[in-house]
């Protein structure tokens, strides 16, 4: 090859009129950018005019939104941790899709110019690998998720915690489509015991009374009375129904422990602002289930709606249930009142404690189209915002 001679991109020698092409197209290439120079302008004022639009609408959004990335504050200790846990994560996720995208748009925005634009037909200087930087960018994700396990393995170990003698054990039965809970353990706020077992029994002593069950064998068809019988009855029961939402009642700082079951087919027990939910399965022991779990306590009073967050069947959308958070004294008012009155309701217990006597935060499922008629008009009997009866006042002691 001749000395001086410079190769194009195809490997031959570039002559003047090949200059002569180049320049020729150079020129029109700036004659069309000059054309279009004006429609880019537009769009960019148009990109940068609705980029200041959507912040004017996001503007109502408030920090805690921002930064939350969707989830509820939760109202337990638990949550908290697993509401910090996700918001750890979406950052550290983000801060890598900014790296990724920042590079990805650095190479899109200053590598893509033509060899012929830049006044050289010569190729870049070619890398082929890079050592230090291969193990760099191998070792940073393995890095990365050793902390996201780490914190993971810390925030669940927490909330799977079980302290023993909890305050109150609730027994909580799932059947389609409502629930049942019983008070299986208290210990009030003088330090005497409510022990509120009774029995235990099979599936097929929980009844639902709505119209549409289903006609169905039972699950424990052929099983032994020691296996079949693993639901647990109590003393003071809440039962849910077709026309009523059933309220679980339960004291604010106080550990809190739930053993579920279920009568029939896997369902959930999920309560949003606890930011947690766990399956309830038949046959817990059967199925190798824990079916224990414990919240260390609930931080406020309020009334907060439960879902079945497992798809069980035909009316799996009506099956919700409402904790009602009440303080201490007030909760202890409503066991003793349920103790001294076994044949007095759920909804006169709530009454005497000064609280709404059926569910706010939800309410019963009903199939008649434009009949449905309010059971229970809460503004009226309310003070705004709260659950508490207007011009009520606890009972003594409470």
């Amino acid at each position: 090859m001749q000395e001086g001679v410079k190769l194009t991109h195809r490997g031959r020698p570039r002559t003047t009129g090949d200059r002569d092409t180049i320049a020729e197209r150079l020129s029109a290439t700036d004659a069309r950018r000059a054309r279009t120079g004006s429609h880019r302008t537009l769009k960019r004022v148009g990109v940068v005019g609705a980029l200041g639009v959507a912040a004017l609408l996001m503007s109502g959004c408030s920090t805690s939104q921002w930064v939350s990335f969707g989830w509820p504050t939760g109202i337990t200790p638990e949550a908290h941790s697993m509401r910090h846990l996700w918001q750890w994560s979406v950052i550290a996720a983000l801060a890598m899709g900014i790296l990724v995208w920042g590079l990805t748009f650095w190479t899109i925005t200053f590598h893509r110019r033509k060899a012929n634009q830049s006044g050289s037909d010569e190729f870049p200087r070619q890398t082929a690998y890079n050592v230090p930087l291969e193990l760099f960018y191998t070792a940073v994700p393995f890095l990365i998720i050793a902390v996201l396990f780490y914190f993971t393995i810390i925030v669940q170990n927490k909330v799977e915690a079980k302290k023993p003698d909890p305050t109150v054990v609730v027994d909580v039965t799932a059947f389609q489509w409502n629930w049942k809970f019983g008070y299986r353990d208290v210990t009030f706020s003088d330090g005497t015991n409510y022990n509120g077992f009774d029995r235990t029994g099979g599936p097929f002593e929980v009844q639902s009374d709505n119209e549409a069950t289903e006609e169905k064998p039972l699950p424990d068809a052929g099983k032994s009375d020691e296996i079949r019988n693993y639901l647990q009855f109590d003393k003071i029961e809440t039962q849910g129904s077709s026309s009523q939402i059933p309220v679980l009642v339960l004291p604010t700082d106080a550990r809190i422990e739930f053993q579920i079951a279920s009568a029939d087919v896997i369902h959930s027990f999920w309560v949003p602002e606890f930011l947690f939910k766990r399956d309830v399965f038949p046959f817990p022991k059967q199925n190798h289930t824990d079916n224990r779990f414990q919240v260390s306590q609930i931080e406020r009073p309020g009334a907060f709606v439960g879902r079945c967050a497992e798809m069980c069947g035909t009316f799996h959308s009506m099956m919700n249930f409402e904790v009602r958070a009440v303080s201490r004294p007030a909760f202890d008012a409503y066991i003793k009142f349920r103790r001294d009155n076994p044949e007095a309701t759920n909804a006169q217990a709530l009454e005497h404690i000064c609280q709404t006597p059926v569910a706010v935060s939800t309410h019963p499922f009903d199939s008649r189209r434009g009949d449905q008629i309010d059971s229970y008009k809460p503004d009226e009997t309310t003070s705004k915002g709260s659950t508490t009866l207007a011009n009520c006042s606890l009972p003594v002691g409470a």
